[in-house]
């Protein structure tokens, strides 16, 4: 049904949200306003292990051609690893979650309309706030949150050292290394003035949260890993990251800097050919951009290659996600010798850190960002991941630094 073109979906649903109620927000400002914004859970998908891509798809396609009427889809997303997400703070984030939910609204180009799944959808509808609006921001004047990191930074430097000795063995060409901080607020975190001051931020980024019984993970991410519109598939091969100036000469000079380092370059090749490589064999075409671009956001510019495909057989969404991820921009290559040395190496659970969040429909299409610049919120502490890519030519303070850059997309909002 049609909505107030002035409703925000979001704001709407973490306004009529209940305590510990299944929820999920995705946006895109600077896409015409896009964004999907659900409540409730009418029936859930759960896998795991090694093929839970293709088990959560297939258990998704059955869930939704039960649905009578149209407009139904799904949402959710993955761990990094195929058993992910096993540690106590993780809880109620399955290795692969899919979620129909009962409330869907969506906003595209200036048009709001709901999709309600139930027995009595005038009461769904009277649930949803047309006049709610996104809480700010508002520190607690005496409190002051405590950060922490979950390991000594020494022991990020040690494992990207022990990273760089592997690589210069032979035995990978590149590794993903993620670190985690804490953030004690002292009183229990609200998710939503955080996630209205993300998508404020970062316009650009799909800013996406996924509320469950106990917790709730929340970032805003540059990087798409894949969208499909029926036999249409696109991408992004992201890698490279340096810091933005409000300068805009030195703001320029760093991003010409990214663009120049033959140690970037390096780097980004090994995710634009991975990407290419693993759409091939199930696509008519697959084409890149000639040369990467500049990806500016609010506090960081990336390097970022384009990829479209014309998919030779319509593929859903959710297994394009699963042939994808991950790529060497959160992962390694090659990927069968990097993969099993980054818990070892990392010493943490990466739970959903860097795995695919999104949503698809009854079409199979969809789109699924990497959950990148992200937290875990679970009452009043605050799980912050960032990671870096390591080749050969990587300085461990070097990367410990910029770690520390992209952790600042949500730190500060924290703490």
């Amino acid at each position: 049904m049609p909505l107030s073109d002035t409703l925000d979906p979001s704001a709407a649903v973490l306004a009529a949200r209940r305590p510990g109620e299944r929820c999920f927000c995705f946006e895109q400002p600077d896409r015409d306003g896009w964004a999907l914004a659900t409540l409730g859970a009418a029936a859930m998908v759960e896998a795991s292990g090694p093929r839970r891509f293709e088990e959560a798809a297939a258990q998704g396609r059955a869930l939704l051609a039960s649905v009578e009427g149209e407009g139904a889809l799904l949402t959710g997303g993955f761990a990094f690893a195929p058993d992910g997400g096993r540690s106590p703070h993780w809880e109620g984030f399955a290795p692969a979650q899919l979620v129909l939910p009962e409330i869907a609204i969506r906003r595209h180009k200036g048009r709001v309309w709901a999709t309600l799944i139930g027995s009595d959808p005038h009461a769904l509808r009277e649930r949803i706030e047309e006049d709610a609006s996104m809480p700010l921001l508002d520190p607690d004047p005496v409190g002051r949150p405590r950060v922490a990191s979950a390991a000594p930074p020494e022991h990020y430097e040690e494992a990207v050292g022990r990273a760089v000795e592997r690589i210069k063995a032979g035995r990978i060409a590149k590794i993903v290394l993620a670190r985690e901080v804490r953030v004690h607020a002292g009183r229990e975190i609200d998710p939503a003035p955080v996630f209205g001051a993300l998508r404020g931020v970062f316009p650009a980024c799909f800013s996406y949260l996924v509320g469950g019984p106990g917790s709730t993970f929340i970032g805003a991410s540059p990087e798409l890993l894949v969208r499909r519109e029926g036999a249409r598939a696109s991408t992004v091969a992201l890698a490279g990251t340096a810091r933005r100036s409000a300068d805009p000469s030195v703001d320029d000079h760093l991003g010409e800097q990214l663009a120049a380092s033959t140690k970037i370059a390096d780097e980004h090749s090994i995710v634009a050919r991975r990407i290419e490589r693993t759409l091939d064999p199930v696509s008519v075409w697959v084409a890149a951009a000639d040369t990467p671009v500049l990806v500016k956001v609010h506090n960081v510019q990336h390097l970022a290659t384009p990829i479209r495909a014309q998919l030779a057989e319509p593929l859903p969404a959710v297994e394009l996600a699963g042939r994808l991820h991950p790529t060497p921009a959160v992962g390694g290559e090659p990927e069968a010798d990097a993969l099993p040395m980054i818990p070892a190496l990392e010493g943490l659970d990466r739970g959903w850190y860097a795995g695919p969040v999104g949503w698809t429909d009854a079409e199979g299409d969809g789109e699924f960002c990497v959950a990148l610049r992200c937290a875990l919120l679970r009452r009043e502490v605050a799980h912050l991941y960032a990671g870096c890519g390591i080749v050969r030519d990587s300085v461990p303070a070097d990367e410990l630094a910029e770690a520390e850059v992209k952790l600042e997309a949500l730190l500060p909002l924290l703490a």
